[in-house]
């Protein structure tokens, strides 16, 4: 089942954010050039969460006046380099039993503070121009879907995906967990395990491990091969034979 409203384009280049400090001292300066403040914005699981009506986006997204763009989309990505190794040292084994799962037992989304839930949080540090209600509910904003390459305009089309999904989680060692470790893995904002992308995207992956499902969008199997890698060697789950060939695939996509 997919991972609904849970918490990415490929590998784009970075961009270079210059403080609003430095831009006014330039101005005043006379240095006579300045850019627009850079915004912010955010599958599977379910929504929640609400700061103040129309802030903008803290930064994370891409430039104003447009849909995200830039590197690495999603926080706490080691390097391609750093992946091999976290991947070559995972532990290879089949793939659990779903006995005993329920969606219920990882706690989503989590209260972050000033009214705002995971989901609500994901919106805002993913996307550019994010604007958000009394509420916390992002009103306005421009996302770009990692998987898909698709941009998108209104919240409402976006599921916010667990990179490794809650039910491969269970099925690869977080049976065993308590309840705050299950709580942590479903909000985690650290690590590269939450991001927004379209509806149709996350659905269509579900819960599906890298063997059986690949982000359309090929461009983004970098950071997907990284995202996944990086998520379960920090919580030092399992990976299948043929879930490990495929992240290897995709890691030799990266370019270094």
């Amino acid at each position: 089942m997919a991972e609904r409203y849970g918490l990415g384009g490929g590998d784009m280049g970075r961009q270079i954010r210059v403080p609003a400090a430095l831009l006014a001292a330039l101005l005043v300066g006379g240095a006579g050039c300045s850019g627009p403040a850079v915004p912010d914005g955010a599958g599977g699981g379910d929504p929640e969460g609400k700061p103040s009506a129309s802030s903008a986006a803290p930064p994370a997204g891409g430039p104003a006046g447009g849909a995200p763009t830039g590197g690495d989309v999603l926080p706490g990505l080691v390097t391609a380099a750093e992946a091999r190794a976290r991947l070559a040292a995972l532990k290879v084994a089949p793939a659990g039993t779903m006995a005993g799962y329920s969606r219920a037992r990882f706690t989503h989304w989590a209260e972050q503070g000033d009214r705002c839930d995971t989901r609500e949080t994901v919106l805002q540090r993913d996307g550019a121009e994010v604007k958000r209600d009394g509420e916390c509910r992002a009103v306005s904003g421009r996302w770009k879907s990692l998987y898909d390459g698709a941009v998108v305009t209104d919240a409402g089309e976006l599921d916010i995906d667990h990179v490794v999904p809650l039910a491969e989680g269970w099925r690869s060692g977080a049976s065993g967990w308590d309840a705050a470790r299950r709580k942590a893995f479903a909000n985690d904002l650290t690590r590269p395990q939450l991001l927004a992308v379209t509806a149709a995207s996350n659905r269509s992956k579900g819960d599906q491990s890298p063997d059986l499902w690949q982000p359309p969008d090929r461009s983004s199997w970098c950071q997907y091969g990284r995202a996944w890698t990086t998520v379960k060697s920090a919580y030092e789950l399992t990976v299948t034979e043929p879930e490990k060939k495929m992240l290897t695939t995709m890691l030799d996509t990266c370019t270094s």
